[in-house]
């Protein structure tokens, strides 16, 4: 019965691929600004700004600030602002704020309420903003009259 036991550690040797997690667990609140490399588990509630590389809010999580991160999971709760590269909201997530993204994923279920915005490194998004404004081609119309 000695043998299983060295071998029990073993399956844990994945975890070490996630030696870069940190988690907030249920029922922890937690107040302040989060960033660094590697990922986040929300499972508690965060009242700040979050910038890592990966985020995963869990279905009994909330974030009450701007999200940053290359990806970004959402099952729980999201008030603010997102960055991400790729956002995927599963259908217990609740987002309330703009999204900005290269890929966004909507599962059916999922609470949406703001604007997404499709970012690419070489598309200024100001630009795309300035171009409906034919109003005021249709002043320099009224002009050419008088």
């Amino acid at each position: 019965t000695a043998a299983p036991a060295p071998r029990a550690p073993e399956p844990s040797r994945p975890a070490p691929r996630s030696s870069n997690l940190s988690t907030l667990s249920a029922g922890v609140k937690y107040e302040g600004n989060i960033s660094g490399a590697g990922e986040l588990q929300v499972d508690g509630s965060l009242k700040g700004d979050v910038r890592v590389s990966r985020v995963v809010i869990g279905e009994g999580g909330s974030v009450e600030g701007t999200v940053h991160a290359d990806v970004l999971d959402v099952r729980g709760r999201v008030s603010g602002a997102i960055v991400a590269k790729q956002v995927k909201l599963y259908a217990t997530a609740r987002v309330e704020g703009d999204i900005t993204q290269e890929q966004l994923a909507i599962d059916q279920g999922a609470w949406f309420q703001g604007r997404c915005n499709q970012a690419k490194r070489d598309t200024p998004g100001a630009a795309m903003l300035e171009a409906p404004k034919p109003d005021k081609a249709d002043k320099t119309e009224t002009k050419s009259p008088a």
